[in-house]
């Protein structure tokens, strides 16, 4: 099984909208783990570990998020496997 991890850092009217909530829902389906955060300047911070087509697609899927959500920029970054048990928010 080809796994992979990114880390996404997502712009844009994302905080107070239920984004990590969702992304989070879309993590488990999809079989990812990782985590959503909200960082201090307004962006959130998502790592995705799973396998590479689950991962492309909830990257891709970070661009639209939630209803309530606008996203302006998404900066991904494949990092080294991080392989958490869950997919967590905080």
């Amino acid at each position: 099984m080809d796994i992979c991890c990114v880390k996404a850092l997502v712009t844009g009217k994302v905080q107070g909208v239920w984004y990590r909530r969702a992304t989070q829902e879309q993590a488990l389906k999809a079989g990812i783990t990782g985590h959503a955060r909200n960082l201090p300047d307004g962006r959130v911070e998502v790592l995705l570990c799973g396998r590479r087509e689950a991962v492309r697609d909830l990257s891709e899927w970070l661009w639209k998020g939630p209803p309530g959500a606008r996203v302006t920029h998404v900066e991904l970054e494949v990092v080294e496997q991080h392989d958490p048990d869950t997919f967590t928010t905080a």
